[in-house]
């Protein structure tokens, strides 16, 4: 299994153009503000204090690199959705997120997080439906599952793949994660290992 080792900040800014050299893979993180995203990936690299958490949802308002292990970068995303901005703000935020998206060449995977607690989101399904358009390849990672039983979990997912099976051939590939209790955590390194051999810069 693979382990992280070294996880540190590279750079935070809005425009894609600006971010590192796309000569590692590349895994981004989005969702709606409050997700979660910032605990998920401190969990991931084990490190507390990596990306910066906060009670107040849309914190996150630049496009933050960190390189893990020297050989892949992650990419944390301002959040979607509700957040403590002016809608200005809040639309620059989504113009160089979608930029970034659209052109990052080595983005390998988005791991879309969604709160499982709460039934299935217009914003969320409207985020997925505009990856699959363009063909961003992505992943959901159903956050907070610490939260529920396990029963809670059936239900809340079959929930989800009612709602986009409506429209879609197949579901996406979703992992169950926790950072509390650090559920999903090795899967998605797995995840990130075998994608990391399919590079080519």
């Amino acid at each position: 299994m693979m382990e992280i080792t070294k996880a540190s900040f590279v750079c935070s800014n809005t425009e894609w153009e600006k971010c590192p050299k796309p000569n590692l893979p590349e895994y981004a993180f989005i969702g709606r503000s409050n997700v979660g995203k910032s605990s998920l990936i401190n969990c991931i690299t084990k490190s507390s204090k990596l990306a910066k958490t906060s009670g107040k949802p849309g914190k996150t308002q630049l496009i933050n690199h960190f390189i893990i292990n020297e050989n892949f970068y992650f990419a944390d995303l301002p959040g979607y959705g509700y957040a403590k901005v002016s809608k200005k703000l809040r639309t620059e935020f989504q113009k160089f997120t979608l930029k970034y998206l659209e052109n990052r060449t080595n983005l390998i995977c988005l791991f879309t997080l969604i709160d499982l607690r709460i039934s299935p989101q217009k914003i969320d399904i409207e985020f997925m439906e505009y990856c699959a358009l363009k063909q961003i390849p992505f992943v959901i990672c159903f956050t907070k599952a610490d939260k529920l039983k396990k029963i809670e979990i059936k239900n809340n997912l079959e929930k989800y793949k009612g709602h986009l099976e409506e429209k879609w051939e197949s579901f996406p590939e979703y992992f169950i994660t926790s950072a509390v209790k650090k559920n999903g955590v090795n899967e998605i390194l797995e995840f990130i290992k075998k994608y990391n051999t399919y590079f080519k810069h």
